[in-house]
């Protein structure tokens, strides 16, 4: 009777040893599923911004042979040369406007993200400040192309020899086809500008609660077309507007990463109150 409750209280002691065994590799598994789950995670967040940091300074090697290739145009003379100028312009800023989107996006990636990136914080005030020496760089260029078109027309001028009077009707003709082009840039241009509540007081276009007051930093806005530019990513998954427009001329919905989009639906309506758009997120 001794050797059998013996054998007996052995077999339960082996059968509970197994039980515990399994649950402990139970509960290992999935710790160690967790952590791939944590480590897949942040490899992805990684490599999308390594990705955006990609097509940011690629954007500004682009930008910068553009510029070589302006001031090499610049040397030239006739419609030839002045064609070339102005489509590498416009090369350049469309590849401006690319960049400043990118910036804004790996800023919120970095926001989104797990990870405490110090070093790519201080990455992104540096693409910021190389962003600004772009624009100062390209502000100086405009002026020079300006003084440049200038001497051209006086030296077309001297040597075609034309009738003064056809060249005045040409120079009003221009005059007023530049006005009216530059009204219909204008009547169709807009701004916009996404960022945290931090952000948005740190330029001053929130104070006191309140929006667009005086003194806020319009270098901060994207400049669009609102004949062209009707969908505006914001990167995030807390989106609130706070300047007024239309109810019915526009939808904020998310994407695929459950982030928010904002997409205009009537253009004319959504601007007519207001050229400036500016979301908090978070």
């Amino acid at each position: 009777m001794k050797k059998l409750l013996f054998f007996a209280l052995a077999f339960m002691a082996v059968t509970g040893c197994k039980q515990n065994n399994k649950a402990a590799e139970e509960a290992l598994a999935q710790q160690r599923d967790s952590l791939n789950q944590i480590i897949a995670q942040k490899d992805n967040e990684i490599n999308d911004m390594v990705g955006t940091l990609v097509d940011i300074e690629e954007g500004f090697r682009e930008i910068t042979e553009a510029q070589g290739r302006v001031a090499i145009a610049q040397r030239g003379e006739g419609t030839s040369s002045a064609a070339r100028i102005k489509e590498n312009m416009q090369f350049i800023q469309n590849t401006m406007q690319q960049n400043r989107e990118l910036i804004n996006k790996l800023r919120m990636q970095l926001r989104e993200s797990s990870l405490n990136g110090e070093q790519l914080k201080r990455t992104i005030e540096s693409l910021t400040a190389q962003l600004q020496e772009k624009d100062e760089q390209l502000r100086v260029l405009r002026a020079e192309l300006e003084a440049k078109e200038i001497h051209i027309a006086e030296l077309d001028e001297t040597i075609a020899g034309l009738n003064e009077d056809v060249n005045a009707l040409k120079e009003e003709s221009t005059s007023k086809s530049e006005t009216i082009s530059s009204q219909d840039k204008q009547l169709h241009t807009a701004w916009y500008v996404f960022g945290t509540k931090k952000e948005l007081k740190e330029q001053n276009i929130l104070k006191d609660g309140k929006v667009l007051q005086q003194n806020f930093n319009k270098n901060y806005f994207t400049k669009i077309d609102i004949r062209v530019d009707n969908e505006i990513k914001l990167y995030s998954r807390n989106a609130e507007m706070l300047t007024s427009h239309p109810a019915g001329s526009y939808t904020l919905q998310r994407d695929a990463n459950k982030q928010y989009v904002l997409r205009i639906t009537n253009a004319d309506q959504f601007w007519s109150t207001s050229k400036y758009l500016v979301v908090l997120v978070k």
